[in-house]
């Protein structure tokens, strides 16, 4: 032997005791149906003698396979963000055909070529168990040549490698097998999770070998990007690791990394192989409980007062659907969210501009209603993919009572021309205040849920508002509460962040039927919602109209006269200012004169509660 080489044959013999002493106990793990195994099933042949026979099997297979091959025929995966073509059926002694002759739970355990059926103790396990349908398992055994995709790691196309830099998570054939993941001779490579990886998998380290979030291709969106940075990616908040894992085998939300999501077999979510079908895998974490220490903000606690509506019927949520969701209108937690690019809110920013929590989302433009916008900058924008120009739209009782307006749209529920740029006068959400007149009543600052002052959010005459500045969660932590921001759900009418009472009569100009005569102006009257950018005492005062006063402590709300968030166009009889746009069920017309409002007189011609004004 030279000396050369028996420099090598040290070296190989070092990293081999390097490799035995990183891996403790029992090697073959579940594996092992000797009589001594550990697994959940035994039976009386020696450890390796179930997978291999030393001088038969299979057909003179390479790895003198001894267990029966499954004959099964399988549904691959599947979904509509799927670049492949489809997948090819598992080649017959290939690596994945070895392991489905277990896995598919077709041929039983211990159905060997060359002992026969050996008798056998215990069941697999449940979820170890895939079946025919592999729907809701990782694709592998794919059509080759491998398809190109942002999210995937280009040298997977180009170089017919994966991007781990240890090399253990390696293409089979060119293809992805089970054994691009798994090593089925060794359970703890990864001592966490006790899944046969080639390599530890914590912080997404085997799914990064394929799946690339830094990637660009021209003209196309990567769905991970800001993935690393993102706090699914960085949370350190710990996980209970429950049997099975709901959340993931780590001990952090950040060790999980894509697990916390995602399982690679048995998802209940087929289509992305997300662990709990649509809202249920939010919910894991985000609805209380003790899956996470500290917790996160329950969520789902707001939902279950009165909140956006989950999906209902055909109405689902896909990750491929049109950004205007025409005839599709549902609210998901993705629709507002990307959980792949989302961050906490820390420091609540000013108006228009999207925060943190909705970093990446999709959204349509304010100015025609129909233009994609991603990633959206303006939190409007993603309200508009409901609340604009799309069909199908509805106004459901259970957010409440809805106004109808003397002036309306042809689509009473599109926001964009009441909000838009174009409109006679709006609430300065999606556009600077344009009005000529000074609006006396508008506070300096925003108030808290208690009604003191927040100057942490400054309300200037020309400032801008975000749609959740009004539709809010009625315990958010951005105005005082320690609930989830946003408009989740509420306990008051039409996810309104404060209680805000509509006017109603049996029938327009007879008598109101819910009065709040003399009211509290305080945070916690009727009209608290006002209050909280509007000192409600001004208003009281008489100092930007006479009749004021006399309208509310009669018990007439705000919503009688005023719409809230504001007018598309004006009419001879109505101007459109200063939001004045009368609640026609509960005004008439005064002996069918046109209901009228003139500024510059400060009168109205109408006959509401039984009196002719």
């Amino acid at each position: 032997m030279t000396l050369r080489s028996t420099a090598v044959a040290v070296v190989v013999l070092m990293i081999g005791r390097i490799a035995v002493a990183q891996i403790t106990g029992d090697v073959l793990g579940s594996h092992d149906l000797s009589p001594s195994g550990k697994g959940p099933v035994t039976g009386g042949l020696g450890s390796c003698l179930y997978c291999h026979a030393p001088h038969s099997g299979v057909g003179g297979m390479t790895p003198l396979w001894n267990q029966t091959l499954s004959m099964q025929t399988y549904t691959p995966y599947t979904s509509s963000t799927y670049v492949e073509t489809g997948s090819t059926q598992p080649t017959a002694g290939a690596d994945s055909s070895l392991c489905l002759s277990c896995h598919d739970g077709t041929v039983a355990v211990g159905q060997t070529v060359a002992y026969k059926t050996v008798p056998m103790t215990g069941s697999m396990y449940k979820q170890d168990v895939f079946g025919a349908d592999l729907e809701s398992s990782h694709p592998f055994s794919l059509v080759p040549p491998l398809k190109d995709a942002p999210d995937l790691a280009a040298s997977l196309v180009a170089q017919g490698k994966t991007a781990d830099p240890t090399g253990a998570v390696k293409l089979i054939g060119g293809n992805i097998e089970c054994t691009t993941c798994h090593n089925p001779h060794v359970q703890a490579i990864d001592p966490q999770s006790l899944d046969f990886l080639v390599r530890d998998g914590s912080s997404g380290q085997v799914c990064l070998a394929c799946h690339d979030p830094n990637r660009s291709m021209a003209g196309q969106v990567n769905p991970l990007a800001q993935w690393p940075v993102s706090i699914h990616a960085t949370a350190a908040n710990k996980t209970a690791n429950q049997t099975p894992n709901y959340v993931g085998g780590y001990g952090t939300v950040a060790q999980n990394s894509c697990n916390s999501c995602h399982t690679s077999h048995n998802a209940a979510g087929a289509a992305r192989l997300l662990r709990g079908p649509t809202e249920q895998d939010c919910a894991a974490c985000h609805s209380g409980g003790t899956n996470l220490v500290p917790a996160a903000p329950d969520v789902f606690a707001e939902f279950a007062k009165t909140g956006h509506p989950f999906i209902t019927g055909n109405n689902a949520h896909d990750a491929s659907e049109a950004a205007l969701l025409n005839q599709n209108r549902h609210s998901t937690c993705v629709d507002c969210h990307n959980a792949h690019a989302s961050n906490q809110t820390g420091n609540f920013s000013p108006a228009p501009a999207i925060r943190p929590s909705q970093n990446l989302v999709t959204g349509i433009s304010g100015s025609d209603g129909v233009s994609v916008v991603f990633p959206a900058t303006n939190q409007y924008e993603n309200c508009l993919r409901c609340h604009g120009t799309s069909t199908g739209k509805v106004a459901n009782p259970v957010f409440g009572y809805l106004p109808v307006r003397v002036l309306s749209d042809s689509d009473p529920l599109n926001v964009i021309p009441q909000l838009g740029i174009n409109s006679i006068s709006s609430h300065p959400v999606m556009h600077d205040r344009k009005s000529p007149f000074s609006q006396p009543s508008l506070l300096a600052n925003m108030t808290k849920l208690d009604g003191t002052s927040d100057p942490s959010h400054p309300m200037a005459a020309q400032g801008r508002i975000f749609c959740t500045d009004c539709h809010n969660s009625d315990d958010n932590r951005e105005f005082g509460g320690s609930a989830p921001n946003g408009p989740h759900g509420s306990k008051w009418t039409h996810i309104l962040e404060r209680r805000y009472e509509f006017s109603q009569a049996p029938a327009p100009g007879q008598p109101i039927t819910n009065l709040f005569p003399t009211p509290d102006l305080t945070a916690n009257g009727p009209y608290g919602l006002c209050a909280k950018c509007h000192d409600l005492s001004s208003v009281m005062a008489n100092v930007s109209f006479t009749e004021h006063s006399r309208h509310l402590k009669d018990g007439f709300s705000c919503s009688v006269c005023h719409t809230a968030h504001g007018i598309a166009t004006g009419s001879g009889t109505i101007s459109g200012e200063r939001l004045v746009n009368f609640d026609l069920n509960v005004v008439a017309s005064r002996n069918n004169v046109p209901i009228s409002y003139d500024r510059s007189k400060n009168s109205c011609t109408l006959v509401c509660h039984g009196h002719t004004h």
